[in-house]
């Protein structure tokens, strides 16, 4: 029988459960899908059932839990810093030291991991194994990525000590090399600017890195003279001076406000030209660094593949410039790259501990199974739900699905696509998503404004076959994570003429033959889709290329804002009826916007019927 070993992160942000079988991801999720609270931190309970439901077991059936961080580490640190600040930071530390040392604190945070499994009533409750935050990530890039042997390389905020550590994977080990100790991060740096300019910490810098191409980086050189010491090598210091976060529990204070010329941006305030350079600056900085550790990764290392994790691998623009740099000869980003794909290197790492051995790189394969790892509903099941309220809908062979879906997307109908199982990670990557066509140079705006509800700057991504990807992108290698920003390939840009256009203004401004995709400076987040790792999607981006000669569709999660991903049939259905998405394919199902019961007329029925 397999060895089962399931790991959780929990109490922080983004809270998962994964299931590894002998080493390979059977299962993995975020609580938030279940719960339908974004980035939720509490246990993930409903996750840890999904898990071992998908395996059909229970927690006899499990050898070991993993915690993805250790708790008594990270309150050492915590004790320091607040020393090290001292006097000021201690009306913070007051109120800080209760969470701690409180009932149920979370200096006890391993006892409380055993009580919740208790408390799940699934069994006996395994032997806990707490392991290091960056270990996690460090085995999570690593162990089931496609290499026999690589260069790792993690970048986050903070775990217990490490923001930054280079790591050397080989066969079955993964060995620490350097790493870089709070409070100077990366991560901090950039959720700073984050915070400055009015985004909110630990969601917002997606915002930040999105906002950065509309400026200019104005205030690179600034930040290198007064916030960060680079050192040839990638490492660097903070100048504490300008940041807050020792003392208290905002990110920037007085000093940082004199040096960049005001007050912080109010979160709902208008932006201006001040956050668009603040953007564009600190994310060149932060690719500077970034690239400086990469080629140390490489001396250190002597590798030619790279494997990253941590929360600033979901920087997608800057594993771009890693690859476009040719450092090294191919890159391998973990989809959960944050503190959920921690709970899978946790559970990997006491697999590597046992000796579990790594079979999949001989098929040049990772094992991520295309990062659908999370919960699926066939067609008897969707049938059901459908019939039982009465919707109306068409059942559709999957060859013609894609086809009257194809059809759709060519007329500018916007489509949700609900298919197989969950995307782990923060991506949709084409079985929760909302797809458009993306020759449409209305589409970005129309999906932002009237779909997603959010701010009309948020660039989309495309997803194109793989086959076809370097028609359309300047991308060297696949990218089937959507963890990648390339170019618009030559051949697809127009003689864009701006007319003196800067700010959001550069919205406007059409740039190529895939506008909707195409950010304001011709890049674009790419995903690149095969057969193997996506069947149903790759059989839609056929069917469309076939209608429009067009390999490429937008891609976003299936969600609205503030909401996570949509899970299940109904959390799709829900979505469809507030939003002006017109088609929705369910499995094999396919529902029209204008054969739906007005949505104020529909009873209440979210509570009526249980999906398993």
């Amino acid at each position: 029988m397999s060895d089962l070993i399931l790991g959780v992160s929990a109490f922080y942000h983004d809270s998962a459960a994964a299931l590894i079988a002998d080493g390979v991801p059977v299962a993995a999720a975020q609580e938030e899908r279940f719960s339908r609270r974004r980035h939720d931190p509490a246990f993930p309970s409903a996750a840890v059932r999904y898990c071992l439901e998908e395996a059909g077991a229970t927690l006899d059936d499990v050898s070991a839990v993993a915690y993805y961080e250790d708790p008594r580490l990270k309150f050492r640190r915590v004790l320091a810093t607040f020393a090290g600040a001292a006097p000021a930071g201690f009306a913070s530390f007051r109120d800080t030291l209760p969470s701690w040392l409180g009932p149920g604190g979370k200096l006890r945070t391993a006892d409380r991991v055993r009580a919740e499994f208790a408390a799940l009533d699934l069994g006996r409750v395994p032997k806990l194994s707490v392991r290091r935050h960056h270990e996690s990530h460090a085995v999570s890039a690593f162990f089931p990525s496609p290499y026999e042997s690589a260069a790792v390389l993690c970048i986050d905020g903070v775990g217990e000590w490490a923001t930054t550590t280079l790591w050397h994977g080989r066969g079955t080990e993964v060995t620490p090399l350097a790493e870089i100790r709070f409070p100077h991060s990366l991560g901090l740096l950039y959720s700073a600017f984050t915070y400055f300019c009015g985004f909110k910490v630990d969601s917002g810098e997606y915002k930040l890195m999105g906002l950065a191409p509309y400026g200019r980086p104005r205030y690179a050189d600034l930040i290198r003279e007064q916030l960060i010491d680079i050192k040839p090598d990638g490492s660097f210091r903070l100048d504490m001076r300008y940041f807050a976060y020792l003392r208290g529990q905002v990110m920037t204070g007085r000093g940082f406000e004199k040096l960049f010329g005001g007050p912080r941006r109010s979160p709902e305030g208008p932006l201006t030209e001040r956050e668009f350079d603040l953007a564009a600056s600190v994310q060149a900085v932060t690719e500077e660094v970034v690239l400086l550790l990469a080629r140390t990764a490489r001396e250190r290392t002597g590798e030619s593949t790279l494997c990253l994790a941590g929360g600033v691998a979901l920087n997608c623009v800057a594993n771009g410039k890693i690859i476009d740099a040719g450092i090294f000869d191919e890159v391998w980003i973990q989809p959960a790259a944050g503190d959920a794909g921690g709970a899978l290197g946790a559970a990997q790492a006491v697999a590597m501990e046992r000796g579990v051995r790594r079979d999949h790189p001989a098929t040049g394969r990772d094992s991520m199974s295309g990062s659908l790892l999370g919960p699926g509903y066939d067609d008897e099941e969707i049938a059901a739900y459908l019939e039982f309220h009465g919707i109306p809908h068409q059942r559709l062979d999957p060859d013609t699905l894609a086809k009257e879906v194809a059809d759709g997307l060519a007329e500018g109908k916007i489509v949700g696509w609900f298919q197989d199982r969950m995307e782990f990670g923060p991506r949709a990557l084409g079985a929760r998503s909302i797809i458009g066509d993306p020759r449409n140079p209305d589409m970005q705006s129309t999906m932002n404004l009237k779909i997603k509800f959010r701010e009309s700057f948020r660039p989309f991504a495309p997803a194109v076959l793989a086959e076809d990807a370097t028609d359309y992108f300047d991308l060297p290698q696949e990218s089937p994570y959507m963890l990648v920003v390339s170019q618009v390939a030559a051949g697809q840009r127009l003689a864009a003429e701006s007319d003196g256009a800067s700010g959001l203004d550069l919205l406007k401004v059409h740039r190529s033959t895939i506008p909707a995709v195409t950010h304001v400076d011709h890049s674009a987040r790419v995903q690149t889709v095969t057969e193997h790792s996506n069947p149903a999607y790759h059989r839609l981006l056929t069917a469309f290329k076939a209608r429009t000669g067009c390999p490429v569709l937008v891609n976003t999660s299936f969600n609205v804002r503030g909401e996570p991903i949509v899970n299940t049939p109904e959390d799709a259905y829900t979505c469809f009826m507030r939003t002006d998405i017109d088609l929705l394919a369910l499995g094999n199902f396919l529902l029209e916007k204008g054969a739906q019961p007005a949505w104020s007329e529909q009873h209440d029925w979210r509570t009526e019927i249980p999906l398993d």
